[in-house]
């Protein structure tokens, strides 16, 4: 009876987890948004089994949608009330999807692989109706691997994966509009940064993820990942900037009594971009920042699938100042949109 109710809540941690395969379009949730669904932590979780059959050569496939609105405008973290007293916010809605696949070659190596995509639509109140973009389109894929440092299954029901991925230049960021002025002028011009697809840079991804048992059957979890764009400029016109992008979640799960599958989580969660990337030049346009946030969760596994759904609930936003702001002037701090929530969703399929 023990293996069995470690390998169901083992399941339900699997399937929570399963979220930071969620990449990282719209990091921030809003015009702080990375340019595509980077797989930063894909695949990292899934191939461990606590039970006393561990599979091997086993696929795991997680599609995930994400979807967020945000309007809301901050400078540094004080809310911009004028923006909407005025009406001219910007308003952006974003939907994500992400297929993420994990081929465990042995018990501890996995083959990691991620394709994501995305379509959104970009406003600005009070401009021309017609002045309403919509872009959509893949983004940058990235493969790589990944390993548990101990052998599953573990004695102390806990264990911490790495990877590592490659990201590839597959991400469409010259999506182009019309802009229609007052006089009834037309102008194309590449839409903004933050509803572009991919950024189309190579790059490279490092991420780790570890859970442990605690008291009462409960887990706790943390996942932290960083993808690295040495590249400074995307090579299109604006020269906006290829950007880093960062995300760290952490918090507790446990099992539902009585209820065989279902699973409830509640952490936090921190995800942005920073200011200047680790390596390379920062010259391009950027909007640097991050949003924190509390993340509620329900998990629920059957069989060889895991649906899991969240609603990271933003309790803290800030827009900093870029590396063009600053060599502006001292006082230079420009804005960005941010949402108040997201609503998450994966799928994942065990073969």
């Amino acid at each position: 009876m023990r293996e069995i109710f470690q390998s169901s809540t083992f399941k339900i941690i699997a399937v929570a987890l399963s979220l930071s395969t969620i990449s990282t379009v719209g990091l921030a949730q809003g015009c702080v948004a990375a340019h595509s669904a980077q797989p930063v932590i894909a695949g990292l979780v899934g191939s461990e089994q606590p039970s006393s059959t561990c599979f091997l050569h086993g696929l795991t496939m997680t599609s995930t949608f994400r979807t967020y609105s945000s309007f809301h405008h901050y400078v540094g973290t004080v809310y911009q009330a004028q923006r909407a007293t005025l009406g001219n916010q910007v308003e952006n809605h974003v939907d994500l999807y992400d297929v993420s696949l994990n081929y465990q070659v042995s018990h501890r190596w996995s083959i990691i692989a991620d394709v994501p995509g995305m379509t959104a639509t970009r406003h600005q109140e009070g401009s021309n109706p017609l002045n309403t973009y919509r872009s959509g389109g893949i983004g940058d894929v990235t493969i790589g691997t990944q390993a548990w440092i101990f052998r599953p299954p573990t004695e102390n029901h806990g264990n911490v994966a790495l990877s590592a991925s490659l990201k590839l230049p597959t991400g469409i960021s010259n999506a182009k509009g019309t802009t229609y002025a007052s006089n009834g002028t037309t102008t194309v011009k590449g839409f903004d940064e933050s509803i572009q697809p991919g950024d189309g840079t190579w790059g490279f991804s490092l991420a780790t993820t570890a859970y442990k048992e605690l008291y009462f059957h409960a887990y706790g979890y943390f996942t932290g990942s960083w993808l690295f764009s040495p590249t400074d400029t995307t090579g299109i016109a604006g020269a906006n900037s290829a950007t880093d992008q960062y995300l760290w979640r952490g918090g507790f799960s446990r099992n539902v009594p009585k209820v065989k599958g279902l699973g409830l989580s509640f952490g936090g969660r921190m995800e942005g971009v920073p200011v200047r990337d680790a390596f390379g030049k920062s010259d391009g346009f950027r909007r640097p920042g991050y949003v924190i946030s509390v993340e509620p969760g329900l998990m629920y596994s059957w069989r060889r699938y895991g649906l899991d759904v969240s609603g990271p609930w933003a309790i803290q936003r800030n827009r900093k100042r870029s590396v063009q702001d600053i060599a502006k002037s001292p006082t230079a701090h420009g804005d960005a949109a941010f949402s108040d929530y997201t609503i998450i969703a994966s799928l994942t399929r065990s073969f």
